[in-house]
C-alpha cells in the first residue's frame, strides 16, 4: 500500500474517486476497488487577510490627499503668502527673470505646497495665455546634498543630456562639465528657471563651506547664461539660516522673504475639513469629534499641518486594517500613540557598538556642559569608552565617518567649520533629548557602567 500523505508536507486529501475515473495529476493507489488521490496544495495564510481588503468597502477615497506631497486645488489660510510669492515670480510671464525668494516657516506651515501651488498655476497661466511658461525643477536638499547631484537633479527635471545623447552620470565627472550642459540647455532658448530648493538649510548645516559654494554656484550662473535665467526659491525650516549664509550669497539669494507662521487650531480644522472630504468617502468620519481631536492634537505641535494629516491618514488606517467602516476617536488616540513611538530610540539601540560609543561620547561631553562639541574632544572622549567597551579604537577619520552617518539619522547635528590652514573640524550637537539616550543607557548595562564612572 503506497503511503506518500504522510510522506509530506502541505498536503489534502481532495477525494477518493472510484477505480478508473480521471482526475487531474497526483499520488494514486488502490485500496479495496477504490482509487484515491492526494494533491498537493500550498497554504496560503495571507489570502484571508488580502480578501479582507478586495472584499470590504474602502474608507478611503483618495489616501494621498493626506500626504505632504499632495497639492490640492485650493489652499485655505495661505493667500498672502501665495500673493505675495505670485507677485514675485509674475513678472516670468513677460520673460522677465523674477527676485530670488526665501520661504521661512517652522515644518507643517505650508512653504513646500504654497511654493509648488503658486509656481504650478503660474505654469498654467502662461500656458492659457500662449506665452511661453517658465521650466520648473524641486530639489529637496536633504536628499541631494552635494553640488554634483543639485546640477544633475536639475540637468534631469529639464531634459538637459550629454553631447553624445546619454543622460548626465550618477557620478565621474567634473563638476564644470555639468555646468556647462545644464547651461547649453538653458541657453537653447530664451527660458527662465524656477528653481525650488526645499530644505535648504540643510545644505549648510552638512557643510557649510559646500552649502555656499552651491548657492553661489547656481545665484552667478545668471551672469554666465546668455539668453535664460535661474530664479531661487529657497525654504528653510530654520529661522537663523541666513546667519550660515555667506553674505554674497546672501546678498542675491536672500532678495524677498516671505514668513509662513503656524497654523492656529481654527486653521488647522479647517484643512482638515477640506482634505476629509478628498480623502474619505461619504460618512466615514461622521463624528466631528474626530477632526476637532485631530486639530487640537496637532496644534499642541507648533500648529503642524503635515503633523495633523499624518495623525489622520493613520487612524484611516487603523480603521482599514480592522475592517471598520468609520473612523472614531479611538482611532485618532491609538494612531497618536503609533506615532508617538520612539522610533528615535529604536534608531539608537539598532546602530552598531561603535556608533553607540560615539553618539555616547556626544552626550558624555553634552552633559557635561559642552553645548558645541569638535571632532577631535569626541574622539577623545570615544577613546575612553571604546577601551572601557574592550572595543578596537577606530581612526580620528573613521570616527569623523561615523559622525557624518549619525548626522544622516537625525541623532545629531554637525556642521563643517574651516579653520583656515589648520584645516576643517565638525561642531557637533545632539538632535535628541539627553532623556532619550539615558533610556537607552539604562537598556544597555555596559554603557550604563560606563556612565556611572565618567559622571561619578
Amino acid at each position: 500500500m503506497i503511503t506518500p500523505v504522510g510522506q509530506l508536507d502541505c498536503l489534502v486529501i481532495r477525494a477518493f474517486i472510484s477505480t478508473g475515473s480521471t482526475g487531474s495529476s497526483g499520488y494514486r493507489g488502490n485500496n479495496d476497488d477504490f482509487q484515491w488521490r492526494c494533491e498537493a496544495e500550498l497554504e496560503k495564510p495571507l489570502d484571508k487577510l488580502f480578501d479582507k481588503f478586495l472584499q470590504g468597502q474602502s474608507i478611503f477615497r483618495n489616501r494621498n490627499a493626506l500626504r505632504p506631497t499632495f497639492v490640492p486645488d485650493k489652499l485655505p489660510y495661505r493667500d498672502e503668502q501665495m500673493s505675495r510669492i505670485a507677485s514675485i515670480l509674475g513678472p516670468a510671464l513677460r520673460g522677465a527673470p523674477p527676485s530670488n525668494i526665501l520661504c521661512y516657516g517652522k515644518t507643517g506651515t505650508g512653504k513646500t505646497v504654497v511654493a509648488k501651488y503658486v509656481l504650478k498655476a503660474l505654469i498654467d497661466k502662461a500656458t492659457d495665455s500662449s506665452v511661453r511658461p517658465p521650466l520648473s525643477a524641486f530639489v529637496n536638499c536633504r536628499i541631494v546634498g552635494t553640488n554634483y547631484r543639485v546640477l544633475r537633479s536639475l540637468c534631469e527635471q529639464i531634459g538637459a543630456r550629454m553631447p553624445d545623447g546619454s543622460e548626465v552620470p550618477f557620478t565621474g565627472l567634473p563638476t564644470d562639465e555639468i555646468r556647462s550642459v545644464l547651461k547649453n540647455k538653458l541657453d537653447e532658448e530664451a527660458n527662465i528657471l524656477v528653481v525650488v530648493l526645499d530644505e535648504v538649510d540643510s545644505l549648510l548645516k552638512r557643510d557649510v563651506t559646500q552649502g555656499n559654494d552651491i548657492l553661489y554656484g547656481l545665484t552667478r550662473m545668471n551672469g554666465e547664461l546668455k539668453n535664460s535665467r535661474i530664479s531661487i526659491i529657497g525654504i528653510s525650516n530654520d529661522l537663523k539660516f541666513k546667519e550660515m549664509l555667506d553674505p554674497r550669497v546672501l546678498s542675491s539669494l536672500g532678495e524677498e522673504e516671505v514668513v509662513f507662521p503656524p497654523y492656529n487650531a481654527v486653521e488647522l480644522k479647517g484643512i482638515l475639513e477640506q482634505r476629509v472630504s478628498l480623502a474619505f468617502n461619504d460618512g466615514v468620519i461622521a463624528d466631528e469629534g474626530v477632526i476637532n481631536l485631530v486639530g487640537a492634537l496637532a496644534a499642541q505641535e507648533h500648529g503642524d499641518a503635515r503633523r495633523a494629516l499624518d495623525l489622520l491618514r493613520t487612524a484611516g488606517e487603523l480603521a482599514e486594517r480592522r475592517g471598520d467602516d468609520k473612523v472614531t476617536q479611538e482611532h485618532v488616540r491609538e494612531a497618536q500613540k503609533i506615532l508617538e513611538r520612539d522610533s528615535v530610540s529604536e534608531a539608537i539601540k539598532t546602530l552598531p557598538m561603535q556608533s553607540k560609543a560615539v553618539l555616547f561620547a556626544v552626550y558624555a561631553l553634552t552633559k557635561k556642559g559642552k553645548r558645541d562639541i569638535f571632532t577631535g574632544e569626541c574622539f577623545n572622549v570615544y577613546t575612553e569608552v571604546a577601551r572601557a567597551l574592550s572595543l578596537d579604537t577606530l581612526t580620528q577619520r573613521r570616527v569623523s565617518d561615523l559622525i557624518s552617518e549619525l548626522d544622516m539619522l537625525g541623532l545629531i547635528n554637525t556642521t563643517v567649520i574651516s579653520k583656515g590652514r589648520y584645516g576643517r573640524t565638525k561642531k557637533i550637537r545632539l538632535a535628541v533629548s539627553r532623556k532619550q539616550i539615558g533610556e537607552v543607557l539604562d537598556s544597555e548595562p555596559r554603557l550604563s557602567r560606563i556612565a556611572k564612572d565618567l559622571f561619578e
